[in-house]
């Protein structure tokens, strides 16, 4: 049986594939998709949705030459099938594979490097500029979906697009995630009208025609009044005209004949253009279709059965913290949980059913997120915002001037702290200690395992004097390094001092300073390391800030070799902060070495692989270990304090 995808290795080889043929074409891709999803992991659904729009664009268009400027990102599988990387697809998402996200580096193809949401009509309208700056000729296309114009950077995008009026075309694919529902024959025949050449041209002609008479100001305003006034009442568009785009849609997005019409005819259109298309999310495979938030970003599972293989009932840090929520929910009418757009990865799908009046998704817009709960502690609730690290980046200005400088006790649980693994540098959470303890008021805090999150965040309700945020890595809760077994949250709550340390091991040759998700590997290999008779304190460094100070003197003056060990960036992180604070005491001749993630972006690949190939695990700690006893201070100067 002939397969069309075999014979497509460049989006020209697409174009010589007959329309009536495309459908057939879908079909394997999905196949490809589904197949290699099930085996890496990846956002399936997303893709699934979106096959016959890619089609249609890339038939129409001629990428690398026009530009395709994809949000978010996830939705560019069937993309990167078109463009020269059907044979590498099988390395989706593993080290040193291709990514799951638009990246320039790989191909020519993709414009802009993309992971997070509602970037993309910004970044389109800065290239239709550049592009007339430098008298160029070529089309811009920005796709937009899964709810980014739900975030206010589209919105900004938007606005200027329409202000400038740049020849520019955003595809808004709605899937049941942004704009209502609106499509029926009426609908389809108006777009088809709206945009026919014959027709544009046709009022064009009559919009000089007009303007010959005296009056033609308000002859041109009634005839524009008529075409919004009927538009308004047929299609959710008005919105955008008013913005300054011409709107067309809703149409069909899985009727890829129907979309290449419809692109060749807006090819004509010199100015802002909005086409809305519906799409289903995880179309073509039955769990997606029935489960799309499941299969929206899933690991490896049977694509026979669509269940989820790997971890199976282990106990995640994201378990601990939806199950203790309700809990505390329980015995406290005041508190009131918030999420951006992301009720599930959170851990909120318990919290938002038994309280729904007490929960809130700001969808993708943590600036409004991080504000709007500000507010709901100034009047005496208590806020838990859960929000994924790598996404509170985009609050950090709420972070300083609504939290801190008020002194407002929002509770940050930070999700996804560290690296996250295949979903790559767009992703990893690896800042979020070094810009939030350069911000005053805030209380840093990172558990070692979840029975210490349960009570950090017992201790942040009670507490209530600021802001506290704490952070926790993506996986499963850590297993005792004694026994193998996973260490389980206890029932009852204990409070915790606020900025008080513990010490998870005693011992006599050098001291570990560790953070959050790095004790446990610390632990571990200092009871290797007990075995060739070193002997190794590790300290549980809970607290980022405030620093247990008097632990830490004591530390400091009972050794002369310490380790420092965090999930977060070496510039501005926990080892920075131990540094600063024995420069500040006058402390000499202790040599301090810092583990932690190097000023560069990490690659994607699994978080155990990422880790290890940064040393941040049982055997980089103990070879860290060996290093540092062998070595005379004289010889690393740079890192030793005189």
């Amino acid at each position: 049986m002939k397969r069309w995808l075999d014979q497509i290795d460049s989006p020209e080889d697409l174009k010589s594939i007959p329309i009536e043929n495309l459908k057939e074409l879908a079909e394997e891709i999905r196949e490809k998709i589904i197949t290699v999803v099930s085996k890496n992991g990846g956002h399936l659904a997303p893709n699934l949705g979106a096959v016959e729009l890619t089609l249609a664009l890339h038939y129409v268009f001629d990428s690398p030459k026009d530009k395709i400027i994809w949000d978010v990102g996830h939705q560019c599988y069937t993309h990167k099938l078109l463009t020269g990387r059907k044979d590498r697809f099988g390395s989706l998402r593993k080290h040193e594979g291709i990514s799951g996200f638009p990246k320039k580096c790989e191909s020519e193809h993709d414009v802009f490097d993309v992971g997070h949401a509602s970037t993309s009509i910004s970044t389109a309208l800065g290239v239709a500029c550049a592009r007339n700056h430098k008298e160029e000729n070529f089309f811009v296309v920005a796709v937009v979906g899964d709810g980014a114009l739900t975030g206010g950077l589209s919105f900004e995008g938007l606005n200027n697009s329409g202000a400038l009026g740049k020849n520019l075309i955003v595809i808004l694919n709605d899937n049941k995630m942004s704009i209502s529902k609106n499509v029926g024959a009426m609908s389809k025949y108006l777009t088809d009208l709206l945009t026919d050449e014959k027709y544009n041209k046709l009022k064009a002609e009559v919009w000089e025609l007009v303007g010959r008479f005296k009056r033609r100001d308000k002859i041109r305003a009634a005839v524009a009044k008529v075409e919004e006034s009927v538009k308004g009442f047929l299609v959710p568009g008005i919105l955008f005209e008013k913005l300054g785009f011409r709107y067309f849609g809703p149409l069909d997005g899985h009727d890829i004949a129907g979309l290449i019409k419809t692109l060749e005819h807006l090819k004509t259109l010199n100015r802002p253009i909005l086409l809305h298309i519906l799409t289903k999310k995880g179309k073509g495979y039955k769990f997606a279709e029935e489960d799309a938030p499941r299969f929206h970003g899933i690991g490896a599972f049977d694509k026979v059965t669509g269940n989820s293989n790997g971890q199976i009932g282990k106990t995640t840090y994201t378990d601990i913290f939806g199950s203790t929520i309700v809990k505390l929910a329980q015995n406290d009418e005041k508190i009131v949980a918030l999420t951006a757009a992301m009720t599930l990865g959170t851990g909120l799908v318990d919290f938002a059913r038994i309280f729904p009046e007490r929960f809130y998704d700001v969808g993708i817009a943590e600036q409004h997120g991080t504000t709007f709960g500000s507010g709901l502690a100034s009047q005496g609730l208590k806020p838990i915002f859960a929000v994924y690290s790598t996404f509170l980046q985009r609050a950090f200005d709420q972070v300083i001037h609504d939290v801190a400088l008020q002194n407002l006790p929002l509770i940050l649980a930070i999700d996804r702290a560290g690296l996250v693994g295949e979903d790559g540098p767009t992703h990893h959470g690896t800042f979020d200690l070094s810009y939030l303890r350069q911000i005053p008021n805030w209380v840093v805090m990172a558990p070692k395992d979840g029975n210490e999150l349960k009570n950090m965040l017992y201790t942040a309700v009670r507490w209530q004097n600021g802001p506290v945020a704490i952070r926790y890595p993506r996986g499963p809760i850590p297993d005792d390094p004694t026994c193998g077994d996973p260490v389980e949250p206890t029932h009852d709550f204990t409070s915790i001092e606020m900025g008080s340390w513990e010490r998870s091991r005693k011992g006599k040759d050098l001291a570990i300073l560790a953070v959050g998700s790095m004790v446990y590997p610390a632990l571990e290999a200092a009871e290797q390391l007990k075995k060739d008779g070193i002997d190794v304190e590790v300290v549980n460094a809970r607290f980022v800030k405030p620093l247990d100070e008097a632990m830490l003197l004591s530390v400091l003056k009972g050794y002369d070799k310490i380790i420092t060990v965090e999930e977060n960036a070496l510039l501005g992180g926990f080892g920075s902060a131990i540094l600063e604070f024995a420069e500040a005491h006058g402390i000499k001749n202790v040599l301090i070495k810092r583990m932690g993630i190097p000023d560069k972006f990490i690659e994607h690949g699994s978080r155990k692989k990422l880790l290890s190939v940064l040393a941040l695990d049982r055997d980089g700690i103990i070879q860290m270990v060996r290093n540092i006893l062998e070595l005379k201070h004289s010889k690393i100067a740079s890192a030793t304090l005189r």
